[in-house]
């Protein structure tokens, strides 16, 4: 146990923000509703270009699960609505309103009927925000996961402490953990970094896990694998402890909170910034009068595992605002001359590539059955459990190509395909 808690690598991101630093509540004046990397939505518009909407408002449901809905993060102005054919949603485009309402829930019985918890956080648009693994999508209407990892630690590099976005909030907390609870037939486990715990009432029944501090132990795929692993028939589902705070807001009172706590940070930064922004908010809007001169890219995410990208996704909870070219690596003779090589480039395993797997995954043996696409022998050492961003630190290290990360979704697509209905 100790040697898992201990493993992991430190990731030089330039400053860092001061742990007494006070948050600054900023409501750009555009938002959209855009899907996460790699996720499709088929939806169906329950509003028009040009209405007003209330925050909370539902605005789209899935065309496949019509109880599943996304909302509106602000009281805004529908500016455009852009589909794929198909109905997959592109981005909806909101201008903020000032002044604008709240939507409010009917809340009857949620706390207490796992049917009825399931209705409110479908109608409320937070059941999208957890995540089901194996494979990393939103859960069917009708699953049900044999654990649920709650998430109030964060090893990714100047990542906000999620002890941040809930000081104050112990109570809401509290209150959707024993919500959580009712779905997962009470196996449910806070992850909390080393240090001063959360402070919960005795409603809340769950096994805390103490996470280090190095990467990648603040990231739910290492402490699955390691305390009830990931299965085709054993579903697992995980999910921020700001978002379980904020369900347990929607249990008393009815009404979603309307900002999440978020860094914005990077090379291009004069200067990090602690934020708290609508979800949806406009990445640019962020950093906006901070940005140092010259040439930039923005990355919804950290500098590991972030994308380019306009708006702020609904899981992210950080920006890397990164100057051009100071993501590349100096070049080498060496690496040159296998980059320009027919074959892949090796990886050859070290001692750190092993801490950047976590220390509890055989490296070698893992990286072996992803690259040969052995589904058995990657199901059994682990795969099952991890996503991307899980590897998005072995990339690092590695500088491999093709990376482990597109080799881990690529032997997960094939998985979920063979076991799909037919």
């Amino acid at each position: 146990m100790d040697r898992l808690f201990s493993a992991g690598l430190s990731v030089p991101t330039g400053p860092s923000l001061p742990s007494d630093h006070a948050a600054e509540t900023l409501l750009t004046e555009e938002a959209a509703l855009v899907p996460a990397p790699g996720e499709e939505l088929r939806v169906v518009p329950l509003v028009e270009v040009d209405q007003r909407v209330v925050q909370g408002q539902p605005l789209f449901s899935l065309r496949a699960a019509e109880e599943i809905k996304l909302v509106a993060p602000m009281p805004a102005r529908v500016a455009a609505i852009e589909l794929n054919p198909g109905r997959r949603l592109i981005q909806m485009l909101l201008f903020r309103e000032d002044g604008g309402d709240r939507h409010s829930f009917p809340t009857e019985k949620a706390d207490s009927d796992a049917a009825a918890l399931r209705s409110l956080m479908q109608e409320a648009g937070l059941w999208r925000l957890f995540r089901s693994r194996p494979f990393g999508h939103m859960p069917a209407l009708s699953e049900t996961p044999a654990a649920i990892f709650v998430m109030a630690t964060d090893s990714r590099p100047a990542a906000p402490d999620p002890r941040l976005a809930l000081a104050g909030r112990e109570e809401a907390l509290s209150r959707g953990l024993s919500a959580l609870g009712l779905l997962a037939g009470e196996q449910v486990f806070l992850c909390e970094a080393s240090g001063k715990k959360l402070d919960l009432d005795g409603s809340a029944k769950v096994r805390r896990i103490t996470c280090g501090s190095l990467h990648p132990q603040g990231l739910p795929g290492i402490q699955i694998h390691h305390h009830a692993p990931a299965t085709v028939d054993a579903r697992i589902w995980d999910i921020h402890a700001e978002d379980v705070a904020d369900l347990g807001d929607l249990l008393a009172s009815g009404l979603l909170p309307e900002t999440r706590l978020v860094t914005v940070t990077g090379s291009a930064m004069r200067e990090p910034r602690l934020l708290r922004c609508q979800p949806g908010a406009d990445l640019r809007g962020l950093c906006h009068g901070h940005v140092q001169p010259g040439p930039y890219q923005v990355l919804a995410g950290s500098v590991l595992d972030g994308q380019p990208a306009h708006w702020l996704g609904p899981r992210d909870r950080q920006a890397s605002v990164l100057a051009r070219g100071s993501g590349k690596r100096r070049g080498h003779w060496f690496s040159a001359a296998l980059t320009r090589a027919a074959r892949p480039l090796p990886i050859i395993p070290t001692a750190a590539l092993s801490q950047a797997f976590g220390g509890d995954i055989p490296a070698a043996a893992l990286m072996r059955s992803l690259s040969s696409g052995d589904q058995e022998a990657a199901a059994r050492l682990g795969a099952l459990s991890l996503l991307e961003e899980d590897l998005a630190l072995v990339d690092y290290v590695t500088f491999a190509e093709p990376s482990l990360s597109a080799q881990l979704r690529g032997l997960l697509n094939a998985i979920e395909k063979e076991e799909a209905p037919a």
